[in-house]
C-alpha cells in the first residue's frame, strides 16, 4: 500500500526489537542530543527536540538521562559529536532501503552497512538512487481501540493531516512536516493513545514480496541494520501478504 510503512508495521508485531535488545536509550539519547545541538535546547522554539522528548518519554525514559543528553548537545557535557549520514541501497528482491544513522565515525559505520547489504545479497548504492521513491512525512500511529475511524478522521482533517489509514489494530497519520505537531497535539488533547509519533520516509510506491526466502532475507537485512549502535532508523518500501507477515514475524 502506498503510503504506508510496512517495516514499522512488522517491527512493532515482532514486539520492538531496539527494545529487547537494550538499543532504544541510547539511540534516543544521540538523536536529543543532536536535536539539542543544531537547534537549542528549549523544546519550545525546536520541534525535533520536542519529538525526540516526547518520544524518550514514550519509552519511559527517566528525566535526568533526558536533561542530560540536553546539556550534552547545547555544550554542557563532553562526549563524542555526532555526524547525520542517510544511506542508500536496494535489499534482496529489488526493495529500497534507507538507512538513517548517526556516528562518530564514518568509515566504521558504512562498512558495516555495506557488510549488511552484502550478506543479504543486496547493494549499498550512491547518494541519491532511492531517496527520490520516499516522502518525509509525519507519522502518528493511533491505537484503533481508543478512538472511532470517523471521529479520528475528523480531527486529523481538522488539524492538517493528510491521510488516515486503517491497518488491523491500528491507525496511521499521516501529515506534512509543518503539521505534525499540531495534529499530535490535538490527538493528545483527545486523549487518544499514540504508539509512536515521528518524522518518518515513506514510500511513494511499495514492491510486493511474496517469496518467503527472499522476504526472509529481507526482514534479517532489516533486523540487522536496526540492530546496529550507529543506525537510527531504516525505511524500506516494501509489502508482504499479511499471511507472509505472520509466518515471519
Amino acid at each position: 500500500m502506498s503510503g504506508h510503512s510496512k517495516w514499522s508495521t512488522i517491527k512493532r508485531k515482532k514486539g520492538a526489537i531496539d527494545a529487547k535488545r537494550g538499543k532504544v536509550f541510547s539511540k534516543l539519547i544521540k538523536e536529543i542530543t543532536v536535536a539539542a545541538r543544531q537547534g537549542g535546547g528549549d523544546p519550545a522554539g525546536n520541534p525535533r527536540l520536542r519529538s525526540a522528548i516526547t518520544a524518550a518519554k514514550t519509552e519511559n525514559m527517566p528525566k535526568d538521562n533526558i536533561a542530560r543528553a540536553i546539556d550534552k548537545g547545547t555544550g554542557g557535557g563532553d562526549g563524542a559529536i555526532y555526524e547525520e549520514i542517510l544511506y542508500e541501497g536496494y535489499g534482496p528482491g529489488g526493495v529500497a532501503v534507507l538507512v538513517e544513522c548517526m556516528t562518530d565515525n564514518r568509515n566504521r559505520t558504512v562498512a558495516d552497512v555495506r557488510h549488511y547489504f552484502a550478506k543479504s545479497n543486496g547493494n549499498l548504492g550512491e547518494n541519491g538512487c532511492v531517496a527520490w521513491m520516499f516522502d518525509k512525512k509525519g507519522q502518528i500511529v493511533v491505537e484503533r481501540t481508543s478512538i472511532t475511524e470517523e471521529e479520528l478522521m475528523d480531527v486529523a482533517i481538522e488539524t492538517g493531516a493528510e491521510d488516515v489509514i486503517a491497518d488491523e489494530n491500528e491507525f496511521q497519520v499521516l501529515t506534512a512536516l509543518e503539521s505534525f505537531n499540531d495534529v499530535r497535539d490535538a490527538l493528545e488533547e483527545r486523549g487518544v493513545q499514540i504508539i509512536e509519533a515521528s518524522i518518518s520516509m515513506i514510500p511513494k510506491n511499495t514492491i510486493e514480496v511474496t517469496e518467503e526466502n527472499i522476504a526472509s532475507s529481507l526482514l534479517k537485512l532489516l533486523e540487522n541494520l536496526e540492530d546496529h549502535d550507529d543506525v537510527q532508523k531504516v525505511h524500506a518500501n516494501f509489502d508482504l501478504e499479511e499471511s507472509l507477515m505472520e509466518k515471519l514475524s
